[in-house]
């Protein structure tokens, strides 16, 4: 498994910049190495994350954030990933 390199700001958030969290999505959730999220793996990071009903959510992010409506995020969608991971997932995206 590779390591990231973390920083956490004051209030506890996770800091990192958008090629970072896609490495961290890619290293660490996306199981069968497709290069896309699927929802089962999306589910498992937001419960990794301390999210209250990550199944719940996972389906309304997913929702939200896939659109082209196949089902997984991809690359393409990763940006649309990160703003929902900013307001919900306790994540500061940097330039």
């Amino acid at each position: 498994m590779a390591f990231i390199v973390r920083n956490v700001s004051s209030d506890g958030k996770r800091v990192m910049t958008l090629q970072q969290f896609k490495q961290w999505l890619k290293t660490s959730f996306d199981t069968n190495n497709d290069g896309r999220i699927s929802k089962g793996e999306l589910r498992e990071a937001l419960r990794i994350t301390g999210g209250l009903f990550a199944s719940w959510k996972s389906n309304k992010v997913l929702k939200s954030v896939d659109s082209n409506h196949d089902g997984f995020i991809d690359d393409k969608e990763f940006v649309n990933l990160a703003r929902f991971a900013e307001k919900h997932m306790s994540i500061i995206i940097t330039k």
